[in-house]
């Protein structure tokens, strides 16, 4: 039989976030937050530990996930482009999400 993984769903810069122990992610831009500090998410939607799954309305109390800071960066350049026929109209845009990376210590609680 194959083990039980423990894991997590937080909600995280906006978006929902799958996170297991020992997983590095990236989440939007945390600000303030210097690489090697600890960040913690409180805000746990889902936890699922040995075969159990616990279901927040809508958080778990006392449940949060313990994250290391281990960078900061942007994500790829994407193009924005936009134009009406027949009018001469043209635009071009540009975009780069901000984004911090993070390596998942431990979850605790729930």
């Amino acid at each position: 039989m194959s083990e039980q993984k423990t894991y997590a769903i937080i909600k995280a810069g906006g978006g929902q976030v799958r996170v297991a122990e020992g997983e590095t992610l990236r989440v939007a831009r945390a600000e303030g937050s210097e690489p090697g500090v600890e960040l913690v998410f409180p805000n746990v939607l889902l936890l699922a530990r040995d075969g159990k799954v616990e279901i927040g309305r809508p958080f778990i109390e006392g449940a949060r996930v313990v994250t290391e800071v281990m960078g900061h960066g942007r994500g790829k350049k994407i193009r924005i482009y936009t134009f009406k026929s027949k009018k001469g109209y043209q635009r071009t845009k540009g975009h780069r999400q901000d984004f911090t990376t993070v390596k998942v210590k431990a979850i605790v609680g729930g």
